[in-house]
């Protein structure tokens, strides 16, 4: 079977926040968002990176399948988007399992559903960013309404796909009492829903924005106080969401 090529930002071996275990994640290339507060502007273009073959990519991460397996790890998708590439991402899905190898997509899920059906279907793991409960909220954070992820959303709850739920927390911008209150409403209602990830806002991309010419809104934005994030995720586990103690 000839392999898929795909485009690729960079490879970090040993992740410990991308899934469950230890974990070989591919950050691809491409994204059809723009938010605000993204880390990684230098994956938005699915030009950019460097060129590889889906079989390549299982290869490399072979490698490294002893601490995957004793770790309950795998590899993860993440980006950019793996959506943005679906035949790359679905091909380099069936190549790991082939070898056993579990694989998790990282995404915002904006994308068609009929174009990615199939890498939702045959992925081990979902994790799916939520940027904002309300649509004007989410399109202000991130350029666009959140209609397709909210489809995906709920077909991945219909099929009752194993996912991990993200969402960052900006002062000012998505750490209001209406959405947090909203979201929690959302949560509630995935019955597949693994584990919440509350994320604080943080400037380590900002330098990246620069050096792809790019203006950064958020510099005079402050990181959210751990007081305001403990109580925000104590708030989410008493009404029983799964989260991390």
């Amino acid at each position: 079977m000839t392999a898929v090529k795909g485009r690729i930002h960079s490879i970090e071996t040993g992740g410990m926040v991308d899934g469950p275990g230890l974990r070989f994640v591919v950050f691809l290339q491409g994204c059809p968002l723009r938010c605000l507060y993204c880390h990684n502007p230098d994956t938005w273009k699915r030009g950019g990176g460097r060129e590889v073959s889906s079989e390549e990519i299982v290869s490399e991460a072979w490698k490294y399948r002893t601490w995957m397996d004793a770790s309950g790890g795998g590899i993860t998708l993440s980006g950019g988007d793996p959506l943005f590439q679906p035949e790359f991402t679905l091909d380099i899905i069936r190549r790991a399992h082939k070898k056993k190898m579990a694989v998790a997509l990282d995404t915002a899920g904006h994308a068609s559903l009929e174009a990615v059906r199939e890498c939702l279907d045959e992925a081990d793991l979902i994790l799916l960013d939520i940027k904002a409960a309300s649509a004007g909220l989410n399109k202000r954070v991130t350029g666009q309404l959140p209609d397709r992820n909210r489809e995906i959303l709920d077909y991945l709850k219909k099929i009752n796909k194993d996912m991990w739920i993200r969402h960052v927390v900006v002062p000012g911008l998505t750490d209001g009492e209406e959405d947090l209150n909203a979201l929690l409403s959302l949560l509630k209602e995935i019955p597949s829903l693994k584990r919440f990830e509350l994320l604080p806002f943080h400037k380590m991309g900002e330098e990246k924005w620069g050096q792809e010419g790019l203006p950064y809104r958020l510099g005079d934005t402050p990181i959210p106080s751990r007081e305001f994030m403990e109580i925000t995720r104590r708030r989410f586990i008493e009404a029983g969401i799964p989260m991390t103690e």
